[in-house]
């Protein structure tokens, strides 16, 4: 059993437009029940602790998926929801891995939250493997090594496309484009399935670590084109490499393994290339 860290936005606010955001549902439970399925503790973690604010598009009827519902009726897992570590009380040495939900909330809080970055750098410099999934991976844009270069600077990275965003009619309401923040701080972005600014392929890589997504052992997974199949495998693979079942071999940060979204989980099982 390995001890997983999940972080949430405690942003409520879309901007300057009166509604609500906060973190994508779906991004949430499908990762919780994939991890304590397979026997994983899950610690639940925000800025400000307490109950983060769920996006309610995402609790619309029609985007409600088998894990949605599944914790809509749990209890247990609501009541831990609601009751989230402030990120100032983690001590992230207690974890064997870090995972961010998405959403558009980290956008605005967690890009600049000083725990937030501490975790990430801790996580980096250990090798504990590190999840970001959608728009998350928009927060690692501004964060810097201890020699002040950026961080995703010539690392492999996916997330939340421009094209998505326009597609959302957001492009002028977040405070950035996550596939513009990471290009301009020096990112290999690839964009899930889309033409992206960078001239970005329909193809995702990992440097050693999850399937479909990567940097290094932080990962930025694309939700929407992938969708579910990417999100569901993902994080399969990401909860087999927190139990350390692929080998040391994973952590070799050299080692790239490439997969297109609709067989990640297979070719991230049986070949590197």
């Amino acid at each position: 059993m390995s001890r997983i860290l999940m972080i949430l936005t405690s942003h409520d606010q879309l901007g300057d437009t009166g509604r609500k955001t906060g973190f994508w549902l779906e991004e949430f439970a499908s990762p919780y029940y994939v991890f304590t399925d397979a026997g994983h503790e899950v610690t639940l973690a925000s800025p400000r602790g307490g109950q983060p604010p769920i996006d309610p598009t995402s609790s619309k009827p029609e985007m409600q998926t088998e894990a949605t519902r599944r914790f809509d009726q749990d209890e247990e897992a609501k009541a831990a929801l609601a009751h989230t570590t402030p990120l100032a009380q983690v001590d992230v040495d207690g974890f064997d891995a870090v995972f961010y939900p998405g959403g558009h909330g980290p956008l605005w809080d967690l890009v600049s939250d000083a725990d937030s970055t501490r975790i990430i750098l801790d996580s980096d410099a250990a090798g504990r493997p590190l999840g970001l999934v959608c728009h998350a991976p928009g927060i690692l844009h501004p964060i810097t090594a201890a020699d002040g270069t950026p961080f995703v600077r010539g690392r492999q990275v996916t997330g939340f496309t421009n094209g998505e965003e326009e597609a959302a009619q957001l492009t002028d309401v977040v405070p950035f484009l996550v596939e513009d923040s990471l290009i301009a701080a020096g990112a290999d972005y690839w964009g899930g399935g889309v033409q992206t600014a960078s001239g970005g392929t329909p193809v995702s890589c990992t440097n050693g670590y999850v399937a479909g997504c990567g940097i290094s052992n932080a990962v930025g997974c694309n939700w929407n084109h992938g969708g579910r199949i990417a999100l569901s495998t993902m994080v399969r693979d990401f909860a087999l490499l927190s139990a350390h079942e692929f080998g040391h071999n994973w952590y070799d940060h050299s080692a790239v393994g490439c997969a297109s979204w609709n067989s990640a989980y297979d070719v991230m099982k049986t070949q590197m290339c």
